[in-house]
Parts: structure tokens; sequence; C-alpha cells
């Protein structure tokens, strides 16, 4: 199985060492990620300059461009022949209505686009604490080895959103999960001629049963997506 790695935090982000860790057993892999941080950057894609290729060794690539780009490349020229596309880990949850302007979720959108089926990978932090991709890493070899036997149907993409839990908390349970449809909290810190949004991500809507509220109990909320 081929599987192109990619991820809106970067090439050097430790959530995609940790990502390709977890995927190293199931395929051969191909980097294809931006060259710096683009989180929340959504599916943004160049098409009116040039996009700078910067070569990492034999099948490591980064991209002077968005992760949509990194995925558009890859199957146009760098990895046509690839199975899946991963995305992430992102350092940070993409959760309900966060998958319309996540990079991580628009970089799998862009590869459905193209008859690929693909997996978005987030890791949940709250406030002050600290990821343990090492943990991280555990938890995604199992899913993944799953989610690539099961059956794609065109059009659809896997949303995976991992808790933050402490080093004695119980391990998660694997939930799948419908998205959460609610909105992030509108609060916006104000200056002379400036806001600066500051809602409070945990304190979002959590409709039982959700993506949000699974991910939020410290269980890994899975969610199916559908174009459209």
């Amino acid at each position: 199985m081929k599987l192109l790695l990619t991820n809106d935090d970067g090439i050097d982000a430790a959530g995609l060492a940790a990502l390709a860790a977890a995927a190293q057993t199931l395929g051969r892999l191909t980097w294809v990620a931006p060259h710096t941080t683009l989180s929340g950057c959504g599916h943004r894609v160049t098409t009116d300059g040039p996009i700078r290729i910067f070569p990492k060794g034999d099948t490591r690539w980064a991209i002077d461009g968005t992760p949509a780009d990194c995925v558009r490349v890859a199957l146009a020229k760098l990895a046509p022949d690839v199975d899946w596309v991963l995305s992430g880990m992102n350092h940070g949850g993409n959760l309900g209505v966060d998958v319309h302007h996540s990079g991580t979720v628009a970089a799998v959108r862009e590869a459905v686009f193209h008859g690929k089926p693909g997996i978005a990978v987030s890791h949940y932090r709250k406030r002050g604490a600290e990821f343990d991709w090492p943990r991280a890493q555990q938890w995604m070899t199992k899913i993944l080895a799953d989610l690539l036997q099961e059956s794609w149907t065109p059009g659809t993409f896997w949303n995976v959103n991992l808790p933050n839990l402490g080093p004695h908390d119980p391990e998660p349970r694997v939930i799948y999960c419908p998205l959460e449809i609610g909105p992030l909290p509108l609060n916006f810190r104000a200056g002379a001629d400036w806001l600066h949004y500051d809602g409070d991500y945990h304190g979002r809507p959590r409709v039982a049963g959700s993506d949000v509220d699974v991910c939020f109990a410290g269980n890994i909320a899975v969610t199916k997506l559908a174009l459209g």
C-alpha cells in the first residue's frame, strides 16, 4: 500500500512524525507537506503563481504552498499512484465545524475530489497541556490498521480526533460518532481599531454523542464525512 503523508503544521512538525511512525508498518510512505506552518488556512489553493518544491530525501518534499496544494502537487507530479492520503496529526483538535477551516481536513478533502480515500487526524489539546506523541502514535497505529481495511465509499473520508489525557487517565475508547454542528463561541478582544478572536474552545456546544462530546470526554472520535 502506498500512503501519502501531509499536514498543515509543516514538514518538520512532531505530529507528522508521529503519524509517519504509526503508518510505517502499513505501507510505503511519501511525504509532501508545507515547508512552514499554515494552520487554519482551510482549502486555499495556489493558482496565480509558482509553487516551489524543496526535496528533503528520496520520498520527502516540502512545498511552498497550502495543504491542499501539497495533495494537488503530489497527485499530479510526485506520487500519482498513492492509495491513501493521511493528513496530520494536527497540533490541536479539528472537531465539529472546525473541519470547514482546517488545512488538515482540506488536504484529505482535496484527495477525495481526485478519487483517493483519506484520513485526517488531529490531537485535541487543553490549554496549558502538552502533547504525548508516543501515546498518540500507539493509538493511531491500531486505528489506521482498522480504517485502511474499511471499504471506501467515493466522496467520503474519515476525520479522527484524539483526546488530551493525563499520564494516569484510562486508555480511551474508539467511538464512531457524528459531527457536532454547533458554532464556535464568538468572543473577541478589542483594541482601538482591531479585534482578536478569543473564543473558549472547550466551552463550545457539546451535543451528547457528537465528536466534540466524545473527544472532550476523553475518548477517540472517529467521524465519516461526505463531500457536499
